[in-house]
């Protein structure tokens, strides 16, 4: 039922330790239990299943639960032992888990939704249960009488939940690619502020209390470092994925973060370095380098006489074509594609892989400043949902080959 992987000695890589591969289905969530050598997971099967290790090293489940729709996302309090469970349905289950992880009794059903719980978070300090769903709706209810609190209605239907206890701030991304700010009241909320800098939809969303800066990542393979902190309105661009981002989370101890992608990559990246915002891609008629004009701009090619010659006239001697639009990635100036030749990695403005980078820039980057930030590793499946335990430095991934794997982060989280 699960294969137990025997350490390879440690190097700078993640470590596998274990995999799970008993799933009918694609778990949707799964979650380490932190001081405890178990797995609890939710899948579209329907069932709640609760791993716990065995002598012979294999995991095994200890409960072994069916619920009445597909389990779509969960939230675990380790302090109660509360478990959340949303579904299909649009309902909310609610169990509390014995000591052992051998037993759990039925606690409460919210009637949260009218299509799927997308996410489910319970915030222990407040009594609530933060939920959103597929009908475009932010829901929270009070964890000990089950009544709903209040209701935000959003632009599209949300994929990433995060919540600050001390401010009661919720941070919402959606399937626009807009990331809202709310600020939650025992009964009503306001809207703080909006950020937009996804072209895709938000996937995962990290919160970082500490610093006071918040991680979000996007089906556009690209995460946004949002300074919310000490330098407002500060965005930074992480661009180290080949398909969408499914996971992030945050080492506060080491300033490190680690993000998951459906391309199956696990990407650790040093945050306590000193980045640089993308530039803003400037909009011009003609290439900012050479001034030879874009395709789009008529009035200039033919002031130029750069078009409706006659047949038979010479054609000025730098007349081809009229010339398509590019951006250094670097200075954010539109350039034609003779003179952004070139590429380049830019590591301290996010940039991992090369992109392209006009001519003069391009001189100007040393090999100091293409120094990697980040490290990359294959997790040889398409991650679906990821799980970091600080705790223990254990890292979870979950794939669409519906395996769960174990791995030990320490290596390279430190």
């Amino acid at each position: 039922m699960a294969a137990e992987i025997q350490p390879k000695p440690q190097t700078r890589t993640p470590v596998l330790l274990n995999k799970i591969e008993s799933s009918q289905d694609v778990v949707n969530t799964a979650v380490i239990i932190p001081k405890e050598d178990g797995v609890i997971s939710v899948s579209d099967d329907r069932t709640i299943r609760i791993w716990l290790k065995r002598d012979s090293g294999q995991y095994w489940p200890s409960i072994y639960h069916t619920m009445p729709a597909s389990c779509s996302c969960m939230s675990f309090n380790p302090e109660t032992r509360r478990l959340s469970v949303g579904m299909e349905n649009g309902t909310i289950s609610e169990f509390i888990l014995s000591e052992d992880y051998n037993k759990m009794t039925p606690e409460r059903t919210y009637e949260a939704h009218q299509g799927k719980v997308t996410v489910v978070l319970f915030v222990l300090e407040m009594e609530w249960v933060l939920s959103t769903g597929q009908d475009k709706n932010l829901t929270w209810h009070c964890s000990e009488s089950g009544t709903q609190l209040g209701l935000y209605r959003t632009i599209a239907w949300v994929s990433g939940l995060q919540f600050d206890v001390e401010t009661r701030h919720a941070f919402v991304g959606d399937h626009s690619g807009q990331v809202t700010i709310l600020k939650l009241e025992q009964d009503s909320c306001s809207l703080v502020t909006t950020f937009k800098g996804h072209t895709g939809n938000v996937t995962a969303l990290c919160w970082d209390p500490a610093q006071r800066v918040l991680f979000s990542g996007s089906s556009d393979h690209s995460i946004i470092m949002w300074d919310i902190g000490g330098r407002k309105g500060t965005a930074i661009e992480l661009q180290g994925h080949n398909d969408k981002v499914q996971g992030l989370c945050y080492a506060p101890h080491t300033r490190q973060l680690i993000s998951c992608s459906s391309d199956g990559g696990i990407v650790i990246w040093n945050m306590d370095v000193t980045r640089q915002e993308t530039p803003e891609w400037l909009d011009s008629d003609s290439c900012q380098k050479c001034e030879q004009p874009f395709f789009w701009n008529f009035k200039q090619m033919w002031d130029s006489k750069k078009i409706g010659l006659r047949q038979g006239q010479p054609k000025p001697q730098y007349l081809l074509s009229p010339l398509p639009q590019h951006h250094c990635r670097k200075c954010g100036q539109a350039v034609c594609g003779k003179c952004s030749a070139k590429r380049s990695t830019i590591p301290l403005m996010g940039f991992e892989f090369e992109v392209r980078v006009c001519d003069n820039c391009h001189e100007s980057i040393t090999d100091e400043d293409r120094a990697p930030t980040a490290t990359f590793h294959d997790s040889k499946h398409s991650i679906v949902y990821m799980h970091y335990e600080p705790t223990t430095g254990w890292l979870l991934t979950s794939g669409a080959d519906k395996v769960v794997k174990l791995w030990d982060m320490t290596p390279v989280v430190s």
